[in-house]
């Protein structure tokens, strides 16, 4: 990277990066009523439309039942081989017997824990999640009250839960972002549970079914998560496929048949792998440049990063893509390891103005007395500083 020292102490340089952070999208036009995909490595928004609209979520709110139950899982409160029993009420009312999305459990039968997160996933089913909301919560009510309250912990303000299944209630609403948010977390805190969305069919009750997710059968890297339809929400999915390293996650809601849901987020999956790129810019503690010192014992001292930087930009606009140093200078020292002392700024084509701090690496001691004295006639007499 080459740098130019310019008056007012800023530096320029031509480099192949993009936003840390999420970014505005790129247009691009979907038939679905509410979208949203980001780079999960990266945080950038390569697709927002009304993604902070509250929305039913149908079944894909069954991502908030399964989180609650991998973070027991994980935190030793259940066990795969733990069995919940089948209540008369999730037979009834999410089982067979109401026609809808079942894993076709049996009332009285006890279920492994394991069976019945494929049974979720896999299966859709609403008796799975009446189970898993009874045994842990002691009923549905209780356990959609924990579910918004996870979800007011993760972020995700605009959702609130009136049961564990989806089933349409107007007390049941969440945002293609929210779902975003939660699909992210369920990837990155979950990995060992997460695989169970891969899963392509599972056989339960002597009744085998096929997973619902539509990128699974397509060959470009989909591993998850969740469809969801009703008449109000339309056919939804929260999906995730991986390329080479880079994870794209993809919310569609309101869309109008199974085959639209399937073709359009393969089109839309496809287009964010296409249209954007991520880049490494740094490394933790990299040096990126040197800053001049003042009434130090040092000339300059060298500014690092302080964690490792991956971005993501559009691929046309990489070689236009322009990072400036900026820092207040010469900085008079004292200065300390860790002092925050300039910001390296990024801009390109389609990206907003991108902010990263630089630190000090090292201590810088200021001049004595004497020092001080000497360092100020030079300033005066031939306008040297240091």
């Amino acid at each position: 990277m080459r740098f130019i020292q310019q008056t007012a102490s800023t530096i320029f340089a031509t480099a192949l990066l993009s936003s840390v952070f999420a970014m505005p999208s790129q247009a691009i036009e979907t038939t679905a009523r509410e979208a949203y995909m980001i780079d999960l490595n990266t945080g950038y928004v390569m697709l927002n439309k009304d993604a902070d609209v509250s929305m039913p979520p149908a079944s894909m709110s069954k991502l908030m039942t399964l989180y609650l139950m991998f973070e027991r899982l994980k935190d030793g409160r259940l066990k795969l081989d733990d069995t919940f029993t089948v209540s008369e009420r999730a037979w009834r009312k999410g089982g067979a017997a109401s026609g809808s999305s079942t894993m076709f459990l049996e009332p009285r039968a006890k279920v492994r824990v394991e069976d019945l997160i494929k049974g979720i996933i896999i299966q859709s089913g609403n008796d799975a999640c009446i189970v898993v909301a009874e045994a842990i919560a002691g009923s549905e009510k209780n356990f959609a009250v924990e579910m918004t309250e996870k979800a007011i912990e993760l972020g995700m303000e605009d959702s609130i839960f009136a049961n564990a299944t989806g089933w349409p209630d107007p007390g049941q609403r969440m945002t293609a972002h929210d779902l975003a948010i939660l699909a992210k977390t369920i990837i990155t805190e979950f990995p060992e549970y997460y695989k169970y969305f891969a899963e392509k069919n599972f056989k339960y009750n002597g009744i085998r079914q096929s997973n619902r997710n539509p990128l699974l059968y397509k060959t470009m890297g989909a591993d998850g998560l969740k469809t969801g339809h009703t008449s109000e929400a339309g056919y939804g999915l929260t999906s995730s496929a991986m390329r080479k390293g880079r994870r794209l996650v993809l919310v569609v809601n309101g869309l109008n048949s199974v085959r639209a849901r399937s073709s359009e987020s393969e089109r839309l999956m496809e287009w964010g792998f296409r249209e954007y790129n991520n880049y490494s810019l740094f490394e933790k503690g990299q040096e990126v440049t040197r800053a001049e010192l003042w009434l130090s014992n040092k000339q300059s001292i060298p500014l690092v990063i302080n964690e490792d930087v991956e971005v993501t930009l559009p691929r046309k606009s990489r070689r236009k893509m322009k990072v400036t140093v900026h820092y207040d200078g010469p900085i008079p020292a004292p200065v300390k390891k860790g002092q925050k002392l300039a910001t390296v700024v990024i801009t390109a084509p389609d990206v907003e103005e991108i902010k990263i701090p630089l630190y000090a690496a090292e201590n810088a001691e200021r001049l004595g007395f004497v020092g001080r004295l000497g360092a100020a006639l030079k300033s005066i007499i031939w306008g040297v500083t240091g």
